[in-house]
Formats: structure tokens, C-alpha cells, sequence
């Protein structure tokens, strides 16, 4: 923990001069379609020890003079209540995140269009939203003849059947909270009206993963495939670029499988067959110049597949995922020749539970969570009456941290029996206290005791750490630890036998 494999700053200035050249390369202006994540790239942080996790962004702020962006959400996203699974929130709320984060930056929203338009309540109180605070919104339908009729694609019924966007930069960002936004056909739509205008435009495409430049099965890009199992991506080596270059180069199988039609729609929309000979061609990443430290990376990744698959039992337990998707991520995981307990906090956890359950019956229930401090040191907490076992771990944590011994007190144990009778009181909730509910507890003991101050200013070394819990969390408590930046697992167990809670 800690080791960095991954120049940020090699990376930033190496991918903002590259896409620079791509602007600068041909006439008109560029749209360029960027997937993953543009704001806060969790999964390229974890696997590329030392990647800023708002790098893209900030590389855009430094061309904000020359960039406009367009947000695309997808219309059944908005109706499903589709949800970002790294914050909790769902994909339309995302997109508002998405605004702020932007304007934060500097960067001019142009609009955001609602690709595959449905004419649905939820959908329609979406664009009123952004209507009423000043963000213009597009509705595009579902392209008339996509994928293979391309005469009808590129054609007034097609792509012309959508408004077009009014731009003025020459560098275009097209983006979404997910897969499936619509990017691809918003982009290909505004290029189609550029040469219907009588301007020239190009499209060009930015996706972190899979890493282009690096071995096909490196664990970098094993790990996009098990980030992505719910969508069956496929790492390939991209049979176009090998045709036309003689350079091996990797690409994933739904970018292959759609280039030779994409390839024909540009070329109908530019009249030039040359534009592009692979789907590789059309990428701008340059991620893998980054990568300083091949082994600390390969390790990074190696843990993220291993986390993907833990993921992924959760999913599959509550019902969120089918069966071939855990058995992907399952193939993936022995793949780089990996199991569960080479996640350090697993064993710790499972082992601590079974020795408390072997000591005295009234354990039989008991959870464990243990999470692996900075320097590698493993701190464990258990569920009792009075806090939940992340809430405990959390609390031993900071201690261990501030160098407090295990019996003194931070809490006073009247401020959580005070804190727990308020709960049953007025909220009804006889559950523990939860991992949000210790930390303010140990905030407000700051003013009494300087022990807890201690511990409290610990807390921010927790951000990184991985984490491991016997049980499936409670929503709030996952949400919490994911606000404290701590890589939570769990066994695929429920805390309780009732099917809802809190």
C-alpha cells in the first residue's frame, strides 16, 4: 500500500499534448466521445497506483478555451433508476453531479441530450429540471435503420432526424455517467449536421481501458474485463490495426465487432474511406506511457480483480446480477492466478469471527470487519448491542493509528447508550450504531476528551485502505465508508434474517 507504479504528471502532459496534435491534425472541429469515467476515476486509481483520480479532467480544464462539453443520458437509464454503484446515486442524479463538477473546473456545458427519447413521466421531470436551471436539453431518438442499414443511418430519417446541437469550440467532449449513454450516435449525429452545414468535423474516441499499448492479458486489462462483466467485454487484440499496421495493439470486443460498420458511416458522412483503419485509429489514450512501475501495477490490478469478484458475490446474493456474470468475474480472478484470501483482510476477518464463535455461543452471529492500515498492520472490530463491527474496526482503527491503548476510552459509554435511546426514541431504530453515528460521537467527545481528538485526526489515513467485512453491509454504512474513501468488501451474508433494513 502506498507504492506508486504510475506518473500522473507524465500522464497529463503526455494526453493533453496528444489530443492537442488530434485537434490540430485535421479540419474542423473534433468530437470526441469519452468513456469510463471523466470525474473521479476510482477503477483507473486503484489499478494505476499514483493516477489522479480527476486527471482527465484536469487535463481538459487545460484546454477549456478550445472545449465544450455534451452530457448524454439514456432515456430507459433515467425510467430504471439506474445507479452508479462507486457513489450510490442514481444515473440521472449523476449527470447534476456531473454539471457541478465540470463548472468547478471551468468548463463550459453546452447541454445534455436524453438519447433513445421516451415520452415518460420520469423522464420528461428530468429535462424539466435542467430546463428550470438554465441547462439546455436535447431529446434524440433511436437512430431509424442503426446498426447495419447505414443509407438509412446517414440520411435525413437518420441521424438527421435529430436536432442539431449549437457548438462554437473546436474541441467537443461528449460524455455520460455510463455505458450506454448514447455517446457514440450523439457524436456521429452532430458530425452527420456539420457536413450537412457545410463545415467539416471529425470524431476520435477516449477510453482509459483496455490499455492499447500494453500486453493482452496484462492484469491492467484483465481488470477492465472484470470491471465490465455485467457487460461482457472482451479484450482482443484488434485484428484492423495488425491488418493495416503490423503492430499489435489491444482493443475490446463491442469497439472490434462495431468498426466496420462505424468505419462505413464516417466514411459515407466524410466521403473519405481513409479516415480511420482500425478502431485503435480512433482512440487518443496514452495511458500506458504513464505506467513507471510494471509490478507495482500488475499487483494493483491483481487485488482489483480479486475485489471485482468479491463485488460480485454481494451482487449476485441481493439479486443484482446473474449467475455468468459471478462466474465471469470468478475465471477472471484464477485467471492472474489469484483467490479471495489474497485480499489481506479476508482471512483476519472470517478467522476472528470463527475463534469469537468458537469462545462462547452468544457469538454464534457475530461480524467481523479488519481493515489493513498504511503500514500494512491488520486492526479488526465486532458487531455487539452497541455498534455495528465496520463501526467498531473504524474506531479501533484511529486508535491503533493515534497509538491509544485497545481499554481507553474515547466515547464515553454515556454518550452512546444517550445516542442509542435517541434512535429507539424518536427514529424507532433499536438497531446498532452505525459507522456515521460513531464518528459524530467521537467528533462531539473532542470538546471533553483529548484522547478522542487524537483518534479523530487519524481518520484521514483510513482513505485507500482496504477493508473487509463478514457480512453485507447496511446501504448507510456502505455509503459512508465509501465517503471515507475506504475499500469496503464482504462476505455474501446477510447481518439479519429480515428481508428489509435500514
Amino acid at each position: 500500500m502506498g507504492s506508486v507504479g504510475f506518473s500522473a504528471e507524465k500522464y497529463i502532459e503526455e494526453q493533453s499534448k496528444y489530443i492537442l496534435e488530434r485537434i490540430q491534425a485535421g479540419d474542423g472541429r473534433l468530437y470526441l466521445e469519452f468513456g469510463g469515467k471523466l470525474v473521479q476515476d476510482k477503477h483507473a486509481m486503484r489499478v494505476l497506483p499514483g493516477f489522479d483520480e480527476n486527471a482527465k479532467i484536469k487535463l481538459l480544464n487545460r484546454m477549456k478555451d478550445q472545449t465544450e462539453i455534451i452530457i448524454c443520458i439514456y432515456a430507459g437509464d433515467i425510467i430504471s433508476s439506474k445507479t452508479r454503484q462507486d457513489f450510490g446515486i442514481t444515473y440521472d442524479l449523476e449527470v447534476m453531479r456531473l454539471i457541478d463538477a465540470f463548472r468547478s473546473y471551468d468548463l463550459e456545458i453546452n447541454s445534455v441530450v436524453v438519447t433513445r427519447y421516451e415520452n415518460n413521466p420520469a423522464v420528461n421531470m428530468f429535462i424539466n429540471k435542467l430546463e428550470r436551471r438554465g441547462i439546455r436539453t436535447y431529446k434524440h431518438n433511436y437512430t431509424k435503420g442503426y446498426p447495419t442499414d447505414v443509407d438509412t443511418i446517414v440520411s435525413d430519417e437518420g441521424y438527421g432526424a435529430n436536432p442539431y446541437i449549437e457548438v462554437t469550440k473546436p474541441l467537443i467532449v461528449v460524455t455520460g455517467p455510463g455505458g450506454g449513454s448514447g455517446k457514440l450516435a450523439t457524436a456521429l449525429s452532430q458530425v452527420y449536421h456539420e457536413y450537412r452545414r457545410g463545415t467539416k468535423a471529425r470524431y476520435a474516441k477516449f477510453e482509459t481501458f483496455p490499455i492499447w499499448s500494453i500486453p493482452l492479458k496484462h492484469p491492467v486489462n484483465i481488470a477492465y474485463e472484470a470491471a465490465t462483466a455485467d457487460l461482457k467485454d472482451v479484450n482482443m487484440i484488434d485484428p484492423f490495426h495488425l491488418e493495416a499496421y503490423g503492430v499489435t495493439a489491444v482493443n475490446y470486443n463491442r469497439d472490434i465487432e462495431a468498426f466496420p460498420v462505424l468505419k462505413r458511416i464516417l466514411d459515407k458522412i466524410t466521403g473519405d474511406a481513409s479516415v480511420y483503419q482500425s478502431p485503435t485509429d480512433m482512440g487518443v489514450n496514452r495511458a500506458g506511457f504513464g505506467i513507471i512501475d510494471d509490478d507495482i501495477c500488475r499487483e494493483a490490478a491483481k487485488q482489483e480483480i480479486i475485489r471485482r469478484y468479491l463485488l460480485a458475490e454481494v451482487s449476485y446474493k441481493k439479486g443484482k446480477i446473474d449467475e455468468s456474470v459471478l462466474e465471469r468475474t470468478k475465471l477472471l480472478m484464477e485467471e492472474v492466478g489469484a483467490t479471495r484470501y489474497d485480499r489481506k483482510v479476508v482471512a483476519p476477518a472470517e478467522e476472528y469471527a470463527e475463534m469469537k464463535r468458537a469462545e462462547n455461543e452468544r457469538y454464534e452471529n457475530v461480524i467481523v470487519a479488519a481493515i489493513e492500515l498504511p503500514d500494512g498492520r491488520i486492526v479488526t472490530g465486532r458487531s455487539s448491542h452497541r455498534m455495528a463491527a465496520s463501526a467498531a474496526m473504524i474506531l479501533n482503527a484511529v486508535k491503533t493509528l493515534a497509538g491509544l491503548a485497545d481499554d481507553i476510552p474515547v466515547i464515553s459509554a454515556q454518550v452512546l447508550e444517550n445516542l442509542q435511546k435517541m434512535n429507539v426514541e424518536f427514529f424507532g431504530d433499536k438497531s446498532s450504531l452505525n459507522c456515521e453515528e460513531i464518528i459524530m460521537a467521537l467528533t462531539m467527545s473532542t470538546m471533553t476528551n483529548p484522547t478522542a481528538d487524537y483518534a479523530l485526526k487519524e481518520l484521514y489515513k483510513l482513505r485507500g485502505c482496504r477493508a473487509h467485512s463478514t457480512a453485507i453491509l447496511s446501504d448507510r454504512d456502505e455509503q459512508t465508508l465509501k465517503s471515507l474513501g475506504i475499500d469496503m468488501t464482504s462476505n455474501p451474508e446477510f447481518s439479519t434474517s429480515d428481508l428489509y433494513s435500514k
